[in-house]
């Protein structure tokens, strides 16, 4: 072989080892070799992120070849707009029921059993039951009232026209007491009405705790 030729060998040997030895000081440098497959199903490979392949998934590869991780693709605004919201979403779920587990541990520290729930539902509705039978006191009066109304009225009977104008104002309060008595009855009746449903509603909650299974809200 031709002295000259083979020296031309030897350079280009050189160069190409230098050029292996170059790209492998890149390689090394930016962390590995990015590769994905893009939009029109081409395989693409880069010593960094490839932009074309920003909305699919990209490995990247070490020295070895093996894969080191794979990176998700970057989200649109939208996309982004969406996650960040299903997040919020997940977030306040995990608010509420941190929330729910304090409102449990409270609840039974307050009622660790049937007995002292029971005694605070009755406790609740001793004075809506007292003002409901004062209530109705009250009305007896107003009733017994109306019937000696009644009996004087009887003087009248024939001749209505005479009704003196104090009985007539007598009545019509008798009937404003009465209307205020019966509505302020309906009142307290739709109170403990309420009161028992939030007992209930307790109860429901507490028996669950009672025996440890998990509720609907857990």
């Amino acid at each position: 072989m031709p002295v000259r030729q083979k020296l031309h060998r030897q350079v280009l040997s050189c160069c190409l080892a230098a050029a292996g030895l170059w790209h492998g000081l890149v390689v090394a440098q930016s962390g590995g070799i990015y590769v994905c497959v893009d939009a029109k199903g081409r395989k693409l490979t880069s010593d960094r992120p490839i932009p074309e392949c920003i909305d699919r998934e990209q490995r990247e590869l070490g020295p070895s070849g093996s894969v080191r991780r794979t990176i998700a693709p970057t989200l649109t605004a939208q996309e982004r707009s969406l996650l960040e919201a299903q997040q919020r979403q997940l977030q306040d779920e995990a608010n509420k029921l941190q929330e729910q587990k304090r409102r449990d541990k409270v609840l039974m520290a307050r009622f660790p059993n049937r007995e002292a729930h029971d005694k605070v539902r009755a406790d609740s509705l001793v004075q809506i039951n007292e003002l409901i039978k004062s209530a109705q006191g009250e009305v007896a009066q107003v009733l017994k009232q109306r019937k000696q109304l009644d009996q004087e009225m009887e003087f009248y009977k024939r001749d209505p026209v005479k009704v003196p104008m104090a009985l007539k104002r007598q009545y019509e309060s008798n009937d404003a007491s009465l209307a205020l008595q019966q509505s302020y009855i309906k009142e307290q009746e739709a109170e403990k009405n309420r009161v028992n449903a939030r007992f209930d509603a307790e109860l429901v909650k507490l028996n669950q705790l009672w025996s440890g299974a998990p509720s609907a809200t857990r």
